[in-house]
């Protein structure tokens, strides 16, 4: 076994993940009568888990069942945490699957976050996943009255809760951002992979020399799978190997690919990472946010003249919110924003490599890319 093999990470999966297992155990549970061990889920990005059930039990018309969540070697506040779902099912002239959170769930306060405020802090990736693993078990199980009539559908209601959810959220940035009440149940995929430098060097190196290997002269450098999923079917003649994700490690993996000798390294990312990039922050996981926000409400007033949409942005509560302030009407900013980036990530490489910046609104379209400055978007 080499070293690589034996020093690999464990993977483990997220509070949502968590949250739909344990709503597929209880919906077994109150259609058939019993709950398995452990249910599968299917992760959105490829893959699925076996994932154990802690505790199942009814409770009247209500199934509740239980999962302990496993991060793998990337332990975080929620390691370890009991995620439960709560599920009843009722007859509707439609089938439908609601779901909303219970205690310990924080609640939206704020704008700017991909939820509205007044909603349960649960992100569309763990919605998927609960809606899936609940089909599943209605594609299996045809429910008997009074569940199901003929020319009935059935409406499935899922409440996810974490038992000690208030309490971990105190040690979350949640209150900060407006998430009230308790943590957000979140997952892109559904996997947790860990995060560990030293594993993640190797990876991006790694990737990086596969290109390289492959005779690519460009790359694209995404900071994770959405990113990178935007830029696959933007740039669809590259291939596979062009595409490499480098998480937070801004200035290692420039200086990675200008070692390698690339001509090109097109940067691909969401507005929020981009101005962190656009900063400086060699490692953006570690950019705070109140001095970022600061700079970009400084560029806004430089690029447009305007003091009241510098205002504006301060008091924004996340770079998402202040994107959604400046796409339609100020695109200069967010231009200046994409130029800030290359400024920025010529400080961290060496030789002749080429520096392209593309920013990505929140549907993968292209509102500024540094090839065409003057044109929004352009493809």
């Amino acid at each position: 076994m080499s070293s690589i093999e034996k020093n690999r990470l464990k993977t483990g999966f997220t509070t949502g993940a968590a949250a739909a297992a344990a709503a597929k155990g209880s919906l077994y549970l109150l259609l058939q009568g019993t709950a398995p061990k452990s249910v599968r889920i299917d992760f959105i990005g490829g893959g699925h888990r076996e994932i154990d059930l802690h505790s199942c039990h009814r409770n009247g018309n209500k199934a509740i069942c239980t999962v302990i969540k496993d991060a793998g070697d990337d332990p975080d506040v929620t390691h370890k945490a009991e995620i439960g779902a709560c599920v009843e099912v009722s007859n509707a002239s439609a089938s439908e699957i609601l779901i909303t959170g219970g205690k310990g769930v924080g609640k939206v306060t704020k704008p700017g976050l991909e939820i509205p405020p007044g909603e349960s802090a649960i992100t569309s990736g763990p919605r998927e996943m609960i809606k899936r693993a609940v089909n599943e078990v209605l594609s299996e199980i045809k429910p008997s009255a009074p569940c199901s009539e003929a020319g009935t559908g059935l409406s499935v209601y899922v409440e996810v809760f974490v038992p000690q959810g208030e309490h971990l959220a105190k040690r979350t940035l949640n209150s900060r951002l407006g998430i009230i009440g308790g943590i957000s149940i979140l997952g892109t995929t559904g996997i947790v992979r860990p995060m560990s430098h030293e594993a993640y060097i190797m990876t991006i190196r790694s990737a990086l020399s596969v290109a390289r290997a492959c005779g690519l002269k460009r790359v694209f450098l995404t900071t994770g799978r959405r990113s990178e999923r935007h830029a696959q079917q933007i740039w669809t003649d590259d291939q596979e190997e062009a595409y490499v994700q480098i998480g937070d490690f801004f200035k290692l993996s420039l200086e990675l690919a200008s070692e390698m000798e690339f001509e090109t390294a097109v940067l691909t990312v969401f507005f929020g990472k981009a101005v962190k990039m656009a900063y400086g922050f060699p490692h953006t996981h570690a950019a705070k946010s109140d001095m970022c926000m600061k700079k970009l409400s400084h560029w806004a007033v430089q690029a447009t003249g305007d003091p009241i949409i510098a205002q504006r942005i301060l008091k924004a509560n996340t770079a998402r919110q202040a994107f959604f302030m400046l796409r339609n009407d100020h695109p200069e900013v967010i231009a200046r924003v994409g130029m800030e980036m290359i400024r920025s990530a010529k400080k961290f490489i060496k030789g002749d490599i080429r520096i392209r910046s593309v920013i990505l609104d929140f549907d993968g379209d292209i509102v500024f890319d540094s090839q065409y400055p003057n044109t929004f978007p352009r493809f």
